[in-house]
């Protein structure tokens, strides 16, 4: 597909029409302060049967939302002894943490690699072991539309909880460095990390790519691809629901995380992307609070976004982020 969305220079320029809720960070702080009142249990079981001799890995259990056992991988250069950088991985939509060969890039780069599993999926593209017990009322197939009628009962109201007690875990290891951290992730990956640098307020780094859970006013009046189509089906079929709808998303979108970010940033946008429009990533990241940011900008690649290109600009740039 060829450019269909603003032109560049009106990117660079572009706001979002997302109306922050008066309440955004109470809520947000009541969300957390009522996870928090649960043991954080973060359990690391050291693997011996992955066939890896460079990097250890652990198989991670630690308690998210409600409590509710949350999984992941932790992986390391092999016989580490001192806490290093920390880098906190969130997956793409549909996709579950997979298996630990999978994650060898920042092990590699020297760095300890956590990789958050997410609640309910895992059955799309990468396998998951991770459940949501919570159920919700009527909803459209996928998860966009997960207790969409209520904010207190949104599904990312679950998973975005779980992707900061992800760090919170990561750093209770002690060959972690919590000074030392930064949020990653493609996608849906890419949107936990922008709300994780609003919720978390001493993040060395965030490097969101193609980012998705951003503008959705715009989102789902702009494209027809899914996830973002899950919206628009839902109020296809229930009529009248739309400003009910947009109120519960506002509490979750990332233009207003992106509004409190704390830590330098790393963006990227692919200027074909049908999935995540260019106008709701440059929506995030025009708002994005901290001085220090930066967006790389892929001008024929669809959702695929940078990919490995992308990879090598964060390894050259995280290190830096992360130094002593």
């Amino acid at each position: 597909m060829a450019l269909f969305d603003l032109p560049l220079d009106e990117l660079h320029t572009y706001s979002s029409g997302s109306v922050e809720p008066h309440d955004f960070d109470a809520f947000w702080s009541d969300t957390l302060t009522e996870a928090r009142t649960h043991d954080l249990d973060a359990r690391f079981e050291l693997r011996t049967d992955t066939g890896l001799t460079t990097v250890d890995v652990y198989d991670v259990t630690f308690a998210g939302f409600g409590g509710h056992p949350v999984r992941g991988w932790l992986v390391m250069p092999a016989g580490t002894t001192r806490p290093l950088p920390l880098v906190v991985e969130f997956i793409g939509y549909g996709g579950g943490r997979g298996l630990p060969h999978s994650y060898l890039l920042w092990a590699s780069a020297g760095m300890a690699h956590f990789v958050m599993d997410t609640r309910g999926q895992g059955s799309g593209w990468a396998p998951g072991d991770t459940a949501d017990p919570v159920g919700n009322g009527p909803s459209l197939p996928g998860f966009m539309t997960r207790g969409i009628e209520d904010p207190h009962a949104y599904y990312y109201r679950r998973l975005i909880t779980d992707a900061v007690r992800a760090v919170e875990a990561a750093r209770s290891h002690p060959l972690t460095d919590a000074a030392r951290t930064a949020a990653i992730g493609a996608s849906q990956g890419g949107g936990l990390a922008i709300a994780v640098g609003g919720l978390i307020p001493d993040l060395a780094a965030v490097a969101p790519d193609v980012p998705f859970l951003c503008d959705f006013p715009r989102a789902i009046s702009l494209t027809d691809r899914l996830p973002y189509r899950e919206i628009g089906n839902y109020l296809k079929t229930h009529r009248g629901r739309a400003e009910q709808a947009k109120a519960t998303l506002a509490y979750f979108d990332g233009v207003h995380f992106a509004a409190r970010g704390r830590a330098p940033a790393l963006f990227s946008v692919a200027l074909e992307d049908q999935t995540c429009p260019p106008s709701t990533v440059f929506a995030a990241f025009n708002a994005y609070a901290h001085p220090d940011k930066e967006i790389e900008v892929y001008d024929f690649n669809d959702h695929e976004g940078g990919g490995p290109f992308q990879q090598a600009v964060q390894l050259a740039r995280l290190p830096q982020l992360l130094k002593a």
